[in-house]
């Protein structure tokens, strides 16, 4: 849905992402370019020092690498991305997306009832049965047409 989205507007909307999670069947990564391109890789990188970070991926990824030894290789992809390009800002910002990271508090965490309460069909004490009738009480007719309504003489003046 997002890629048509990008894809009708051809980059005008300008959001370029890349998105992570997990799932039942592991780890995955997507980019989505601003004219909706998509790409399913082990790595990715986008902005203006793509080059210099996917340099480093290309060179020392590996598979099955340490959650440190990953982390340590983001960084190094993000630092030549910020010296070799002078748009690529100055800061070198990681998140970790762990399989099982979710519910960051859960400050009101479900208990498992104690007691089943189960009350039979007719053990009430009080059954009340209302009964009303609504009268009409005036006509429900309009006089009058459009514009005959409270404040209708005091139609706006024009200049002519």
């Amino acid at each position: 849905m997002l890629k048509q989205h990008l894809y009708k507007y051809q980059g005008h909307v300008g959001a370029a992402l890349v998105i992570g999670g997990v799932n039942l069947t592991g780890p995955h990564l997507f980019t989505v370019a601003p004219h909706g391109l998509t790409d399913k890789l082990p790595y990715m990188t986008m902005g203006s020092g793509l080059l210099a970070a996917m340099a480093v991926f290309e060179t020392k990824s590996k598979p099955k690498m340490a959650r440190q030894e990953a982390i340590d290789l983001v960084v190094q992809a993000i630092y030549a991305g910020i010296f070799k390009d002078l748009g690529s800002g100055s800061n070198c910002d990681v998140c970790v997306i762990e399989a099982m990271l979710r519910n960051y508090a859960m400050p009101n965490k479900r208990v498992a009832k104690e007691l089943n309460y189960t009350v039979r069909q007719g053990a009430t004490a009080w059954i009340l049965i209302i009964s009303k009738s609504v009268t009409q009480i005036g006509g429900g007719v309009v006089e009058g047409g459009p514009g005959t309504g409270a404040g209708a003489a005091d139609g706006m003046e024009l200049d002519k």
